[in-house]
């Protein structure tokens, strides 16, 4: 027997019809590229969202039709969220941060039909607009005062007339909720990037989920500035689920320095924020320099890279701010754990706490997670074993746009599909997985296996380290053993031997790195993450003092 209640599809357009109607005056601020603070609120941003449906409309963008951004977060590119996915088109963001070729291929790949972009990457869009014959036409996301006058981009559009030619009268249509609604790629830092196909479906269970008191916990009181791009992987969901509760949002455009950060938080009294530790480092720089502290900001959401105890440490004990870690892939549109304490943890000392707050946290409902061995048992949940970490739920991918890849799916011995992470993690008996390394750069030394993340976090927590990253290095005993590469913080001149003492009763003695290199800089991918692979090329020669 069915139960007897009304099949009203789960779709985006109906988050910013909500928006609209119970918390319509509720602001919307942006610092934008043309260097101003713009102001709107959700019954604005949904009218203009209509506007720029019809305005698809006229340039004959259909049902499942690719829309490509090349944007920063603020107003226009929110605009861009509902206007193309409310249509029943696939809003597709691309990261610009990504390699011109990359990007052309990703754009050619995905069979885009219009590009819209910031007046940043114009540059950009010069280089690739003659590799990209299947874009019908590029919208500078301007107004015709700052429109660029680039010859070399064929059937250029300005995004405000686009807009002022259209009517605000639009009806959003009723589909199958299960049609795409937004479209990320990978990262792609081994091979080609691969695109994961969001539902409307699958977003609205993910935005339901992350705004839950155990997840993100976003509410009405809440001002959000989400530093995180809304060009990777939908900013972690903050742009549905800040218009779901009714939460004012702050965006801070191309100004991602300390300073600017810093003043905008303060500025529009911002309450939580969230972004990757490469942000949160020249934040709290940028304060500790000028003795600046957060006068209303209380929460920060750490993920894209594992939260380092000595930030979480600076956040909370020095600026009284609670630094949430969080887990998540492109494959999981992207929140799959978020580390909230449990009561029993309330009255343990206060290295305890700390250490259950390093970990990624428990799993967010909907969000089903294992660790495996090598052969695909399960391992026990004692916070010892460490597996493959696999994953199975509703906004988790089951492939990859034109099968790019092959099946990317698991199939485990009850008849189950699960998603192989390529994380290797433990789980403990409450449920807290802890990431210890990606698959393939945990460092595998003499049968034992030493996870790379936990010697950058020990290094991370001398006073003169600015960036660590630990990779494998051959090793005629051992295999591989752990080299350690280090970015000083300026004005300091620590020694390789004052490194390696700083690991003295921190690891066991087998762990510490046999060397330390000094660079100046770390390579970082185009979403913050360090890009170890280019370390290992780098360092592929070198030679270490024990071997």
């Amino acid at each position: 027997m069915l139960g007897l209640m009304q099949d009203v599809p789960l779709l985006v357009s109906s988050l910013i019809k909500h928006a609209d109607r119970h918390h319509g005056d509720v602001e919307i601020v942006s610092r934008r590229v043309e260097g101003d603070i713009h102001r709107t609120t959700y019954r604005e941003l949904h009218a203009r969202a209509r506007r720029l449906a019809n305005a698809l409309e006229a340039l004959g963008v259909g049902m499942s039709d690719r829309v490509a951004t090349l944007a920063w977060n603020g107003y226009r590119h929110m605009e861009l969220y509902y206007g193309v996915a409310g249509k029943g088109a696939v809003v597709h963001t691309i990261n610009p941060r990504l390699p011109a070729e990359q990007i052309a291929w990703i754009t050619q790949h995905a069979d885009d039909m219009l590009l819209f972009f910031d007046l940043t990457f114009l540059p950009i869009v010069e280089a690739i607009a003659a590799q990209c014959p299947t874009v019908k036409g590029w919208v500078a996301m301007t107004d015709a005062a700052h429109m660029p006058t680039a010859a070399a981009i064929p059937n250029l559009l300005c995004y405000e007339d686009l807009l002022a030619a259209q009517s605000e009268r639009y009806e959003w249509p009723t589909f199958d909720e299960r049609l795409a609604s937004s479209m990320c790629y990978t990262s792609g830092t081994t091979g080609n990037p691969k695109g994961a196909l969001y539902s409307h479906r699958s977003t609205l269970l993910h935005t339901f989920a992350v705004a839950l008191p155990d997840a993100l916990s976003f509410g009405a009181r809440d001002a959000i500035l989400p530093v995180v791009p809304m060009f990777h992987v939908n900013a972690w969901g903050i742009p549905y689920a800040a218009a779901m509760v009714g939460a004012k949002l702050v965006f801070p455009g191309p100004a991602l320095d300390g300073k600017s950060l810093h003043a905008l938080i303060e500025q529009e009294k911002v309450t939580v924020s969230a972004g990757v530790p490469t942000v949160w480092q020249g934040l709290l720089a940028h304060m500790e320099q000028n003795a600046l502290r957060f006068s209303t900001m209380r929460r920060t959401i750490v993920g894209g890279a594992a939260l380092p105890p000595a930030m979480l440490r600076t956040f909370e004990e020095k600026y009284g701010v609670t630094a949430i870690h969080a887990w998540g892939m492109t494959e999981l549109s992207p929140v799959g754990t978020v580390c909230a304490p449990r009561p029993k943890h309330d009255d343990g000392a206060a290295e305890e706490q700390l250490r259950v707050k390093a970990k990624q946290g428990r799993a967010v409902f909907g969000v089903d997670m294992k660790i495996v061995d090598a052969a695909g048992k399960d391992l026990p949940w004692d916070g010892v074993a460490f597996g493959d970490l696999l994953v199975r739920g509703p906004w988790v991918v089951s492939g990859y746009f034109r099968g790019e890849g092959g099946d990317p799916l698991v199939t485990d011995a009850a008849g189950l599909a699960w998603f192989p992470t390529g994380d290797v993690a433990t789980i403990d008996a409450d449920g807290y997985m802890q990431i210890t390394d990606r698959s393939k750069d945990v460092i595998k030394s003499g049968g034992e296996w030493i996870s790379s993340i936990d010697i950058e976090n020990v290094a991370l927590s001398h006073p003169a380290v600015a960036m660590s990253a630990c990779i494998g290095v051959a090793h005629p005993k051992w295999d591989e053993r752990p080299l350690l590469v280090v970015v000083r913080k300026a004005g300091t001149s620590v020694t390789r031997e004052e490194i390696l003492r700083h690991y003295e009763g921190r690891v066991a003695k087998w762990q510490i790195p046999d060397d330390v290199a000094f660079v100046d800089a770390i390579p970082m991918g185009a979403t913050g993450k360090m890009l170890k692979n280019r370390l290992r090329e780098q360092f592929r020669d070198h030679r270490l003092p024990t071997a």
